[in-house]
């Protein structure tokens, strides 16, 4: 009988491989390295699986089982395994949707392995790292302006880059709206509510009840974070906006009506504000075409940020290389 994939909506092995190093389980990781045609993931995809339990996804559902399988008992060998389904494949009974072949690396490790530790430093500092291994020797250094991924049939390299962080300024429904869904999404959600309620409204996000560029500076802004300013004609706002507009963040935006626009774009000279960096405010805020409810709101922003970050990152995917055509075919049997 089968079961719905929940685990496979994981697109981040990293805070798994926190909790599975934590807890000393021992784990592998099963990475897509190489396609010979359109594949369902993206070069550079990975699962993580444990004795118990597997995570993320290769394909549309077609092989993640027996990539499991073959993970552990390359946990229980010692030894990583190259695995070819689809096209080249030994194995004719399992068969790809899309009818291209893929080639999966499995690496089984251990928690000690400096290069984990090494991986995860970087996703809680929130700064790139590069991660080379051929399943059986591996580093990972603090590494940017690198391609996604390339692939050589021996080895592979794939850059981690920080998680999209989403910083919220509000306190109505909208901001909890969009607060809910960009957790759902797999962003950090940081919540900026000046002299909002002493509890966080929801668990697993970062809450600040300062000013919004108090607020801003203590989160510490960078090239991966997003700031939506959903609050209506606070006097702090375009204080919080100038602060933004003047960091590295990748998107900024802010409520309000459009007719409104000049005299907002005028506080923010006002502050100092260069005409460069006005430039770059999204402003009113979200993709266009939705709803004025909370959650169509919600909707809109948290599409236009995500859209955003991934249209940033496009040239760095077509970037991403697989050196080898036709990666060799795996030694082990079924």
């Amino acid at each position: 009988m089968s079961t719905w994939q929940f685990d496979a909506q994981t697109d981040d092995i990293r805070p798994l491989l926190m909790a599975a190093q934590a807890s000393g389980t021992p784990f592998a990781i099963a990475t897509l390295v190489e396609t010979s045609g359109p594949a369902p993931r993206e070069l550079g995809a990975q699962m993580l699986i444990t004795g118990e339990q597997h995570w993320g996804y290769l394909s549309g559902g077609c092989i993640e089982a027996d990539v499991a399988r073959h993970a552990r008992e390359a946990m229980a060998t010692g030894k990583p395994r190259l695995l070819r389904y689809g096209e080249g494949s030994p194995w004719i009974d399992i068969r790809l949707a899309c009818g291209t072949g893929i080639s999966v690396l499995v690496e089984p490790l251990r928690g000690d392995d400096p290069a984990v530790s090494a991986l995860l430093d970087g996703f809680q500092s929130r700064h790139p790292v590069l991660w080379s291994s051929d399943g059986t020797a591996r580093e990972a250094l603090p590494s940017d302006d690198v391609p996604r991924f390339a692939w050589d049939a021996c080895r592979y390299t794939k850059r981690y880059d920080p998680v999209l962080r989403l910083v919220l300024i509000g306190e109505d429904a909208t901001v909890l709206a969009c607060a809910t869904l960009g957790q759902a999404m797999g962003m950090e959600v940081a919540l900026v509510t000046p002299n909002g309620p002493e509890a966080a409204p929801l668990t697993g996000l970062s809450y600040h009840r300062t000013s919004p560029a108090d607020a801003l500076d203590a989160i510490g802004l960078d090239r991966w974070t997003a700031v939506a300013v959903l609050s209506h004609d606070r006097e702090d706002d375009e204080a919080g906006l100038a602060a933004a507009l003047a960091s590295p963040a990748f998107y900024v935006g802010a409520i309000g009506a459009r007719v409104r626009l000049d005299g907002r774009v005028a506080l923010l000279r006002g502050h100092g504000v260069r005409e460069a960096d006005i430039a770059r405010l999204h402003a009113p805020i979200g993709l266009q075409g939705f709803g004025k409810a909370p959650r169509d709101i919600a909707l809109s922003v948290v599409a236009d940020v995500a859209r955003e970050f991934h249209a940033r990152s496009a040239s760095a995917s077509e970037a991403a290389s697989s050196i080898s055509s036709s990666a060799p075919l795996s030694s082990v049997s079924r």
